[in-house]
């Protein structure tokens, strides 16, 4: 499975402050962690993907890093392809020897083959966010993003463009929309492609784990041991009761609908003395 945009894993948007996604990444973390969680593998794989989210985006210089890697498409590679791009003497070699007829090496005038097939820049990645109305009755939507082109003398220039994206009705979460020629172009070829990434807002304190709409509801670690019942609001706004199965771990999920309704510990900010006299005595007996 791809990784998860790093925004949507913290909950945060694509213009929060350092502060904001620290915030975020400290409440999440500690929600998680392994030893709040016995070692729950469910808890743990999320204690490791919030980390690995921050360490994307943590920082203003982290951020400049993960924008350079989604628009170059593959870890910051060359954004125009090919062997050698504008950056490598073997490209460079190529343009003086058919401006000249000779090898750069040894003056050698080259002898003709076959004409190699044009090469093409790489291909952009874009993200076009929707709500779930707009992804359902699908339509026309702009988007903006920046392709990348040859500059002089071996530059590369920016671009910001705004194109016109047609989107099909019923459209789901995470399709993929090529739009050709449109990507980062090439010294001696043509563009690549726009890649467009659909991400349609799962609803407010829901995100997505595939094709799956997860939403977390706190539970109280009584309710986790003990089973019950707890009040759940759906994206649509309807509220309900959902029963808690004894023994329950954090992480566990329950499909209500069409989504994941998936229990984490309810935060505790403080404890009144009959609680610590409580939790005293349950560690008296093990637990």
């Amino acid at each position: 499975m791809a990784e998860r945009d790093p925004y949507q894993v913290l909950g945060v948007s694509r213009g929060a402050s350092d502060a904001e996604i620290k915030k975020a990444f400290r409440k999440l973390a500690r929600q998680y962690h392994p030893d709040r969680n016995d070692g729950a593998p469910a808890a743990e794989s999320r204690f490791k993907e919030v980390q690995a989210a921050y360490d994307s985006i943590g920082t203003a210089e982290a951020r400049r890093k993960n924008e350079q890697e989604q628009m170059f498409g593959a870890g910051g590679r060359n954004p125009f392809g090919g062997r050698g791009g504008m950056g490598g003497m073997g490209g460079m070699e190529d343009v003086m020897s058919q401006m000249f007829g000779k090898s750069m090496a040894g003056g050698q005038r080259r002898q003709p083959g076959p004409r190699p097939p044009q090469e093409r820049g790489q291909n952009a990645n874009s993200w076009l966010d929707l709500t779930r109305e707009e992804a359902a009755k699908g339509g026309s939507f702009n988007l903006t993003y920046t392709q990348l082109i040859p500059g002089t003398h071996g530059s590369i220039d920016k671009n910001r463009r705004t194109l016109s994206v047609k989107v099909t009705a019923g459209t789901n979460h995470g399709k993929e929309i090529r739009v050709k020629n449109q990507g980062h172009g090439h010294p001696q070829g043509t563009n690549g492609d726009l890649i467009v990434n659909i991400r349609i807002d799962p609803g407010e304190g829901c995100r997505w784990d595939g094709n799956r709409i997860v939403k977390e509801v706190e539970v109280e670690y009584s309710t986790l041991v003990l089973g019950g019942k707890v009040t759940v609001t759906l994206p649509s706004g309807v509220k309900g009761k959902i029963t808690i199965p004894p023994l329950s771990q954090v992480g566990d999920r329950q499909r209500v609908k069409d989504l994941d309704i998936e229990f984490i510990l309810m935060e505790i900010e403080s404890l009144d003395d009959s609680q610590k006299d409580a939790l005293g005595a349950l560690k008296d007996v093990g637990l």
